[in-house]
């Protein structure tokens, strides 16, 4: 038998502070992680997972000694993962307020990350914060904060609810979604984000939005290689079902997956 596809996992990072560091130990050094969510979605698929660690220049090497080619070359395809906002910075604003300011060092790792499984012609798959990542390395832009810039009646984050905050979506008929959802127009999913897809990127094509403000909740891309991008956590709603209509991810993965392995043969 061939061996299972070798997904890469785009790492979250920790950065130490105070009252954080406080706690002493590890807690005082730069972390990369990989969300155990995320790790069994994708094994829950029968893929191996394998964290990317970013590198910075305040690092022990060097960004230019780091091929990403390499990993590019050994892995079938690329997750993206969840986690804190993106810069304004990227995507040629300033933060408006100073907590949106985002993480720009890792911003750039995960465009370096993209850019070069494009190029590798490797799959690509967002998550949340990916999906927003995918758009920006494109050229597009967000909404830095929904509430703020684009009202709407829909919640799409409560932080007390956390992975239990949902709202309904629209998947757009004629796209991939819909072929992956025979007969599903509309579904529940989670909601765990403040920032949105605003200006849509080169050659992206709007899959599914939320009900009924129309926000962006999945985009794809046109080009020669397979890359997609939703704005919910299929992680999260593959460990229970809290919905009769919640989406179910299994579908996505599976199509993700397929490709790695028609991109390796």
């Amino acid at each position: 038998m061939s061996r299972p596809p070798l997904i890469g996992i785009s790492a979250r990072i920790y950065f130490p502070n105070t009252p954080v560091a406080d706690l002493g130990g590890v807690f005082t050094r730069t972390l990369h992680y990989l969300e155990q969510s995320v790790a069994h979605w994708v094994l829950g698929g029968r893929a191996l997972a394998v964290m990317i660690p970013a590198i910075e220049s305040e690092g022990m090497i060097a960004r230019s000694e780091m091929s990403l080619a390499e990993y590019a070359s050994h892995l079938d395809g690329l997750v993206l993962q969840g986690g804190n906002d993106i810069a304004p910075e990227s995507y040629g604003e300033t933060p408006l307020r100073p907590e949106w300011s985002g993480d720009r060092i890792r911003d750039r790792y995960e465009i370096d990350l993209f850019e070069t499984f494009v190029a590798a012609g490797k799959p690509v798959l967002g998550i949340c914060r990916g999906c927003q990542l995918i758009n920006v390395a494109l050229g597009g832009t967000l909404y830095q904060d929904i509430p703020t810039q684009a009202p709407s009646s829909v919640r799409h984050l409560h932080l007390q609810q956390y992975d239990q905050q949902f709202h309904e979506m629209a998947i757009v008929p004629g796209t991939h979604l819909s072929a992956l959802y025979p007969g599903v127009h509309t579904a529940t999913i989670n909601s765990i984000h403040h920032q949105a897809v605003k200006d849509l990127g080169r050659d992206l094509t709007v899959e599914a939005r939320a009900q009924p403000d129309g926000l962006v909740e999945a985009i794809r891309w046109n080009g020669p290689s397979y890359v997609f991008g939703m704005q919910w956590h299929p992680e999260f709603m593959a460990q229970q079902v809290s919905h009769a209509t919640q989406l179910d991810g299994s579908p996505v993965l599976s199509d993700f997956l397929s490709a790695c392995l028609r991109r390796r043969g």
